[in-house]
C-alpha cells in the first residue's frame, strides 16, 4: 500500500520541514517536493494534511500508562478541583460503586489544600476505607477507617523512605507521603489480570489521540500500592494488542542493593525478541518531591528546615549505575532536588554514554553541574508542564525554596546552550499526557489555556522566561530526542523509518506562540496505519 501525505508541512525532527511524505508497506519511502512525490508514487491513496502539519509520532519519554488506565477506571479526581468537588466526585462514585468495598482512585492536587494537606475526617463521609493517591503520586490521602485497618496509629513509626503526616497529638492525619502510601495502599483491592490488560489497552487508546506513537514506562515494578505491570506488557506485546513502541524501566527497590541486578537481568531477558516491548532500562528514584519536604537539597528548605531525602545511599548508588552499566542497562533517575541530580550525575562518571542515561524531571539543577549533563553524555528528560506559576508552585514550592535556589528551576534553555541530549515526557497522570501542552510551556513558560491552572492570577506570566526554548527544539525533544533514548527506529520523517506519523489540525509553527497550546490532534499513524482520527477530520 502506497500512501502520499500532503497539502501542508512536515517537520521532520531532522533539521528542517518538506511539502509531502510518501509511504510504502508502512515506511517512510520519501520526502521532499509534493510534486515530486505524485509523480513517483504511482497508484495510491492520499491523506489531505488540509494546512495542518505532519510530525513524527511523539514518544513519551517518562510516563505510566497502567497506572493512568488504572485511575481513569477508578475515582479519578484529575478533573476537577478543590475540596467541594472532590467531595462531590467522590460521594458520585460511591453511590455508583455500593459493591465496592474500598474507594480508591487519585488525582487531588495538593494546591487545593492548605498547606498542601488534606485531611482523613474529609473522607470519613464515605463510610468505607478510602485511598486516593495524590496526582503527583508522592502521597496518599485516606480515611480514618482505611488507617484503622491498616492498623496505623500514634504508635506507627516513619518507614525509612517515607512519613506519616500527623495532627498535633501525634494522630495519623490522613496522608502518607512516599514508602509511608504503602501502610495502606498495599490494602486495597488487587487489580485483576484482565483490569491492567484492559487499563493499558484503554491508555494506549488514549495516547494514541494525543499523537503518542511510544513511550518509556517510568516505573515497571511494584510501587507505592501497585501491582508490576511486566506481565501485562509481555502478555500485551506477545498477542499483538500493544502497538505502540515501548521500553519499561524496570524499578529499583530502594529497600534493597545489589542482591536485586540478578533479577532484573532475569525480568530483562523476559521480554528479548519481543517487536514492541523491551525491559531494558531501569528507573532509580533518588528523592521525592518539593510540596512535601521530601526533594534532596542541598541546603535547608526555608520555613521548615531539612534537606530531604536520598533514597539510595549515594556512597552506594555510583556502585549499582557502574554494574548497571556494565550489564548494558540504560539508568533512567528520578531527581528533582539538586542534591539528588547531583549524586546522580556523579554516578555516572565514568559510565558508557552508549547506554544512553537519563535524568527525568531535573527541578532544580546547582548551576555548576549544568555542564556536567553534555560532558557525560547523560540526557535531560524533560516535564515542560510543570515550569509555570500555578498554585502548587507559587504557594507550596517557592516559599520553601527561596533564593537562589528558586532560580535554578526548569533551566532548559541553560542546559541548551551546553549541548544536553533532550527528550521530554508528562509523567501521566501527574500531569496531562498531551505533547502539545508540553510544547507550549516549553515555548512559553506559562499554564496553557484550558489547564486547570488557567485561571490563577499569576498564570499567564512567565515563570522564568529566560529558560524558554524555541518550538523546533521542544517538538525534537518528543519526537527525536524520545525515540533516541528508546532506541526506537521511528521518530524522525526520513526514508526507510516507520511511519509512525501524526496530523495535526493547524502549523503551531504558524501560530502565535501563545496559541501553540490550541493544535489539536487530528490522524495517527503507527506503521503507516491509521490507529486514531479525529471525529469530523
Amino acid at each position: 500500500m502506497t500512501t502520499l501525505f500532503r497539502g501542508g508541512r512536515v517537520f521532520t525532527a531532522t533539521g528542517g520541514f518538506a511539502e509531502a511524505v510518501l509511504v510504502r508497506d508502512g515506511v517512510v519511502a520519501a520526502v521532499g517536493a509534493e510534486r515530486d512525490l505524485a509523480r513517483e508514487a504511482g497508484p495510491h491513496e492520499t491523506v489531505d494534511l488540509e494546512g495542518g502539519l505532519l510530525t513524527p509520532g511523539f514518544t513519551d519519554a517518562h510516563i505510566h500508562p497502567v497506572q493512568a488506565g488504572l485511575e481513569r477506571s477508578k475515582c479519578d479526581l484529575s478533573e476537577v478541583y478543590g475540596l467541594d468537588a472532590y467531595r462531590a466526585k467522590i460521594s458520585d462514585y460511591a453511590a455508583k460503586n455500593q459493591d465496592k468495598e474500598w474507594i480508591d482512585g487519585g488525582g487531588w492536587d495538593m494546591s487545593a489544600f492548605p498547606g498542601g494537606l488534606p485531611h482523613r475526617t474529609q473522607l470519613d463521609f464515605v463510610g468505607r476505607p478510602v485511598y486516593l493517591i495524590q496526582r503527583d503520586h508522592h502521597a496518599a490521602w485516606v480515611s480514618t477507617r482505611a488507617l484503622e485497618l491498616a492498623g496505623v496509629t500514634r504508635d506507627t513509626p516513619d518507614p525509612a523512605d517515607g512519613r506519616i503526616e500527623r495532627d498535633a497529638d501525634g494522630t495519623p492525619s490522613g496522608v502518607l507521603h512516599e514508602g509511608a502510601m504503602d501502610l495502606v495502599g498495599l490494602l486495597t483491592p488487587r487489580p485483576t489480570a484482565a483490569d491492567l490488560d484492559a487499563a493499558l489497552a484503554d491508555a494506549q487508546r488514549h495516547l494514541f489521540s494525543l499523537g503518542v506513537t511510544g513511550w518509556q514506562d517510568a516505573i515497571v515494578g511494584s510501587y507505592a500500592g501497585s501491582d508490576d505491570q511486566l506481565p501485562t506488557y509481555l502478555s500485551a506485546a506477545r498477542s499483538g494488542t500493544l502497538r505502540a513502541r515501548v521500553v519499561g524501566a524496570l524499578w529499583w527497590d530502594r529497600t534493597r542493593g545489589a542482591d536485586q541486578i540478578a533479577e532484573l537481568v532475569e525480568r530483562r531477558a523476559s521480554a528479548e525478541g519481543l517487536e514492541r516491548f523491551a525491559a531494558t532500562s531501569v528507573k532509580i528514584m533518588q528523592d521525592g518531591i518539593t510540596e512535601n519536604f521530601t526533594a534532596a537539597t542541598l541546603e535547608p528548605y526555608c520555613l521548615c528546615g531539612g534537606t530531604g531525602l536520598s533514597y539510595v545511599d549515594p556512597g552506594k548508588l555510583k556502585e549499582y549505575v557502574a554494574e548497571l552499566d556494565r550489564l548494558g542497562f540504560q539508568v533512567h533517575f528520578h531527581a528533582i532536588g539538586e542534591r539528588a541530580v547531583r549524586e546522580a550525575l556523579d554516578s555516572f562518571e565514568g559510565t558508557d554514554p552508549a547506554n544512553r542515561h537519563h535524568i527525568a524531571h531535573l527541578q532544580i539543577i546547582e548551576p555548576s553541574d549544568v555542564p556536567r549533563f553534555a560532558r557525560l553524555g547523560v540526557a535531560a528528560n524533560l516535564q515542560p508542564l510543570w515550569a509555570t506559576h500555578h498554585a502548587q508552585m507559587d504557594e507550596l514550592t517557592l516559599p520553601f525554596l527561596g533564593e537562589p535556589r528558586s532560580s535554578w528551576q526548569y533551566p532548559f534553555a541553560d542546559l541548551l546552550a551546553h549541548g544536553t541530549r533532550f527528550c521530554a515526557g508528562s509523567d501521566w497522570p501527574v500531569s496531562d499526557a498531551d505533547p502539545l501542552q508540553g510544547m507550549h510551556v516549553a515555548v512559553n513558560r506559562t499554564e496553557p489555556g484550558g489547564s486547570v491552572h488557567a485561571g490563577y492570577p499569576t498564570a499567564g506570566t512567565p515563570f522564568l522566561p529566560g529558560q524558554r526554548l524555541d518550538l523546533a527544539t521542544a517538538m525534537t525533544a518528543y519526537t527525536a530526542g524520545s525515540a533516541w533514548i528508546n532506541r526506537s527506529p521511528a521518530g524522525v520523517i526520513e526514508p526507510g523509518r516507520p511511519a509512525d506519523l501524526v496530523v495535526l489540525d493547524r502549523d503551531p509553527f504558524a501560530l502565535p506562540a501563545e496559541e501553540i497550546w490550541t493544535t489539536r490532534v487530528a490522524r495517527t499513524f503507527v506503521d503507516g496505519e491509521q490507529v486514531y482520527r479525529r471525529a469530523g477530520s
